[in-house]
């Protein structure tokens, strides 16, 4: 029986869907007329907002994660979904869209499924290829075979869940927290219980708050805040946060607020061995310590993607590293693993940061006291050396330096390398593009091939480092590489699924070979 409806009961400017239901038990979707383009914009906006209560319940009550091919859907908005499709038509070279994401969505509600992530672009094209074998093959059995290792499991992706601290609120820290407070989804995994800092004065709190609600560079938080001054604690998309106003890490009692085992992340980079940290495991309540800067000493530095498989349950304190070595050891690993890599060298166009001055002023450091909206700095960067300890078979192979230019945010890494096997611009970007998308490595790797791609096109983005495929030059046994990345939400967003690593977070997942995005 053909049914012609209307979404939501109402019209979509003379635009209908043709739901078909044949003998099978599929609802296939007939578009609109290809030159509708306004018509078949209208139809896919609808289905995307009829996936968001989907996607909704699936993570509220059975603790599902949503991805299109790496990149999360829950709690994104119409236009976010939907550009996330655009994305993937434009890098992966298929026509995935919402008319069949939205089928292989409901097809999932169906089942019972364990708490787990999903990669409904992956399922999505899986169908749409069985579908091309075999037009009147049957959606639900596929999806069903898909994720049978999903089904009627009693798995959990962690025991109890995780307290978390954040140690600091500076700019690394605020965007932590509105990452943890996302990702809270059912309660059951991770949650952010306080934030210790200096008291700074009347209103501190209040002041505090709005600076996570509104950013300069990353916009307004998503979701809501409320300051309760009397009992210094907010509570943001329902988490209650207290906030601790504490002179050290060694003196505060976090038992008095509830929290037992908690995990610890410093990110003032005030201390950053293993003794300065370790003042933190003095504090009743604390378990773990994760520093998001480059640790000094015997510390493990950690990149996710890369060397997360040597964190064991008694590691107490670890390092998240820092933003460049996090942006660019991911495709120096792949590089040198494919090629070879003889020696190279990494030049670092950095935003400014606030170790810099706004206007001309004493600094201890060279150069960085001269005005950083005003000036292109000169400095000096570590990340080249600690791409070793990450991938310690480019020990010696490497130098560094880096420039700091006057952007707020958004960094560029200029990777010069001589290989051992000489190759191409096609065949290194294809080979680039494949692990961004299908690969362990893709929530580190983006890609994009626009013929216009500029630093501010890459704020928020939650990938480690993209390759700008357009800028790539090879010749023969020399290559550069321009990865852009998002050196602060990037970044946070490395420190998040490390997190996660550290508490000891297991999600099942399809497909099951590659990891999502926390």
């Amino acid at each position: 029986m053909d049914i012609n409806m209307d979404f939501f009961g109402t019209s979509l400017d003379n635009t209908r869907l043709l739901l078909d239901r044949n003998f099978t038990g599929i609802y296939t979707v007939e578009r609109p007329n290809i030159d509708d383009y306004f018509g078949d914009w209208k139809a896919r906006e609808a289905l995307a907002q009829e996936m968001l209560p989907i996607m909704g319940k699936l993570e509220n009550e059975k603790g599902v994660q949503i991805f299109l091919y790496g990149r999360t859907l829950n709690n994104r908005s119409v236009a976010n979904i939907m550009k996330s499709h655009r994305r993937v038509r434009e890098v992966a070279r298929n026509e995935l869209s919402e008319f069949e994401s939205s089928l292989v969505l409901k097809s999932i509600a169906k089942l019972n499924l364990c708490p787990c992530q999903i990669d409904l672009g992956k399922l999505t094209v899986k169908y749409m290829e069985a579908q091309e074998e075999d037009p009147k093959m049957d959606l639900d059995a596929l999806v069903a075979g898909e994720l049978a290792h999903l089904v009627g499991v009693d798995h959990k992706p962690i025991d109890k869940p995780t307290d978390v601290i954040l140690y600091g609120f500076g700019r690394i820290g605020r965007l932590v927290a509105r990452l943890l407070l996302e990702q809270t989804g059912n309660g059951q995994v991770m949650r952010l219980r306080a934030v210790v800092v200096r008291k700074g004065g009347d209103g501190d709190l209040v002041k505090r708050v709005n600076l996570l609600r509104n950013d300069s560079v990353h916009g307004t938080f998503s979701g809501t805040v409320r300051v309760e001054e009397e009992n210094n604690r907010i509570i943001a998309n329902g988490n209650v946060v207290d906030f601790i106003y504490a002179d050290s890490p060694d003196s505060i009692d976090y038992t008095q607020y509830g929290i037992e085992n908690g995990l610890v992340i410093d990110n003032t980079g005030r201390w950053r061995d293993a003794e300065g940290l370790g003042l933190h495991l003095k504090s009743k309540g604390v378990s773990k310590v994760m520093l998001t800067a480059p640790g000094k000493g015997e510390m493990k530095n950690i990149v996710m993607g890369i060397n997360h498989g040597t964190i064991t349950p008694d590691d107490k304190i670890i390092s998240a590293a820092s933003c460049t070595t996090n942006a660019i050891a991911p495709v120096l690993k792949l590089i040198h693993d494919k090629y070879g890599i003889v020696h190279g060298h990494v030049e670092t166009v950095h935003a400014y940061t606030n170790d810099q001055n706004l206007i001309d002023n004493y600094h201890k450091a060279d150069r960085r006291g001269r005005s950083a909206p005003l000036n292109m700095v000169l400095t000096e960067t570590g990340a080249a050396k600690a791409v070793s300890k990450a991938v310690p078979e480019l020990e010696g192979k490497l130098s560094g330096n880096a420039v700091r230019v006057p952007v707020a945010n958004v960094s560029i890494a200029i990777l010069n390398l001589t290989l051992l096997t000489g190759s191409s611009k096609e065949e290194i970007n294809e080979y680039l593009r494949e692990i961004a998308l299908h690969s362990p490595l893709q929530n580190q790797i983006g890609y994009t091939e626009s013929p216009d791609a500029v630093s501010s096109d890459f704020i928020g983005s939650r990938e480690a480092c993209t390759v700008d495929a357009k800028a790539t030059i090879v010749n023969g046994k020399n290559m550069i590489l321009y990865l852009w990345y998002d050196n602060e939400f990037g970044y946070s967003a490395q420190v998040v699924r490390m997190v996660n690593m550290m508490a000891g977070v297991k999600y099942l997942s399809y497909p099951e070979d590659e990891s999502m995005a926390y």
